[in-house]
């Protein structure tokens, strides 16, 4: 398995996972191909603060995405450049599952955070998964509190 950061030439890779990863949620309203082309003007448009990570086995299609939003945060004395991340769309095929890709992705995009210098690393995770964050060092914290924009 390799894990690297995507570069625009994989945005139809990408879309693809991120259109089968909400397939549960709704019906697709829009083709695959369509969500390909709004998927690479939406990452033309934030690219300097959303990055993928992908995982690949033997071949060159992409088997598992992690993307991770980074978050410049106000300056404080002795420190102007603050930094937070989260991990975002996390998807692995289903026949891939179990083998580990997507702690493997998980943990490059962490890596990845902390390397930019990021204070911390968020992730919101759904019920199943929350055992394997858990077990990458994630903890959950009375003190992140959210609201419905709503």
């Amino acid at each position: 398995m390799k894990i690297s950061q995507a570069s625009a030439d994989d945005v139809a890779d990408l879309a693809r996972l991120l259109w089968l990863d909400t397939l549960h949620e709704e019906p697709a309203r829009l083709s695959v191909e369509a969500f390909t082309a709004d998927l690479a003007q939406w990452w033309a448009a934030h690219q300097n603060s959303h990055l993928a990570f992908v995982a690949r086995l033997h071949r060159p299609e992409i088997v598992g995405m992690a993307w991770l939003a980074l978050v410049p945060r106000v300056p404080r004395p002795g420190a102007t450049s603050r930094l937070s991340a989260d991990i975002q769309s996390v998807f692995v095929m289903p026949d891939q599952r179990g083998q580990g890709i997507g702690s493997a992705l998980v943990e490059a995009a962490s890596g990845h955070a902390a390397h930019l210098g990021s204070l911390r690393v968020t992730v919101q995770s759904g019920h199943k998964a929350v055992p394997v964050y858990e077990r990458l060092g994630f903890e959950s914290s009375r003190q992140l509190l959210q609201r419905s924009a709503g």
